[in-house]
């Protein structure tokens, strides 16, 4: 098995020696009525050839289901009560599992050595599943629970070919609507403070910014791109050097209300009126949004229904319903108030 004869085997690679799907293998393993005989004998014989042992299907024969769910969130407190998106999709992951009557289990994974420790916990068959949010793109994480037979569903992902099944909503078209909106009001010199770009939300927000421009005919001009990191402080800082670097901008597209919420406090220090000097635009629709002053013209994504479709995909994974590498992807609402 080209130097992994130690390694534990894979769910992926049963799929892979079986010529199919890995929601196939996971529903004939979990006695799904979905699945031909041929299909089944295939995925059979290559469990036998490959060694592989079937956790989930293990605790299912000994009636040994948890009926527990960890959504793991690898942020500090400080950030996970402070931003409101992560209160929305809790609360949502809560409302999906308990229409099932799912525990639900939060976790932070702040270091590596929370993240082994979970792996341990998780080895342990202490969960039937997992829900991952807010994952960086070189996050081993979701494989590592993908190669514990453990069914794993992502809030977002980690790249355009994510691999693992996720629930996401349009960050491109957020970033192009936003900027679409600040166009038609007559903005000419727009500004973005990005999230942390080893975060596929930051890129593609990024990158729908950047084709707004495009669309609208405007030059790109990286003096007007930001890197902040989704908080408040990370928002004020960015602003700050937007200013220094280009004082002449008219408008800023925020990658979430909560840096928009730092930004406008920046250009309240340097005296400028949003929105007459500087229209101002976020994305999330949070009450941070509602609360600021003027109200913030941001891009609504559903948090809660992403949440509610994260639990469900879950679930339908640890029945073995679940159709292969599924990927969801919401729409997302420009709400205009007055900012902009």
């Amino acid at each position: 098995m080209n130097g992994r004869q130690n390694s534990r085997p894979t769910l992926e690679q049963v799929a892979a020696r079986a010529g199919v799907g890995r929601g196939t293998v996971s529903r004939v393993i979990n006695g799904s009525p979905r699945v031909s005989e041929q299909t089944r004998a295939a995925v059979a014989r290559a469990v036998a050839e490959l060694g592989y042992v079937p956790n989930q299907a293990a605790r299912a024969l000994a009636g040994s289901r948890t009926d527990a769910v960890a959504l793991v969130i690898p942020e500090a407190e400080a950030r996970l009560f402070a931003e409101p998106y992560f209160l929305d999709l809790i609360r949502g992951v809560g409302v999906g599992l308990a229409e099932a009557d799912k525990q639900l289990l939060l976790t932070l994974v702040r270091s590596e050595q929370e993240r082994q420790r979970f792996e341990q916990y998780l080895a342990a068959q202490r969960v039937d599943g997992v829900l991952l949010a807010s994952v960086h793109g070189d996050d081993p994480l979701p494989d590592r629970v993908r190669e514990l037979g453990i069914p794993v569903v992502m809030n977002g992902r980690r790249s355009e070919a994510e691999p693992v099944p996720y629930v996401d909503s349009d960050n491109i078209g957020a970033g192009r609507a936003a900027v679409a909106h600040l166009v038609g009001r007559g903005r000419r010199s727009i500004a973005t403070v990005t999230g942390p770009l080893d975060m596929y939300v930051a890129r593609a927000r990024l990158g729908g910014y950047r084709a707004g421009l495009a669309e609208a005919g405007h030059e790109p001009d990286e003096g007007l791109v930001a890197a902040g990191d989704f908080t408040e402080e990370g928002g004020r800082r960015a602003m700050r050097g937007l200013l220094a670097r280009r004082p002449g901008l008219d408008a800023v597209f925020a990658a979430s209300d909560v840096m928009a919420a730092g930004a406008r406090a920046a250009l309240r220090e340097a005296g400028r009126r949003v929105p007459e000097d500087v229209a101002l635009v976020g994305v999330d629709d949070s009450p941070v949004a509602r609360l600021m002053d003027p109200p913030l013209t941001s891009v609504r994504q559903p948090i809660e229904e992403m949440g509610r479709t994260m639990a469900r995909m879950l679930l339908d994974d640890v029945a073995g319903t679940l159709e292969d590498a599924p990927r969801r992807v919401l729409p997302t609402e420009l709400v205009v108030r007055g900012s902009c």
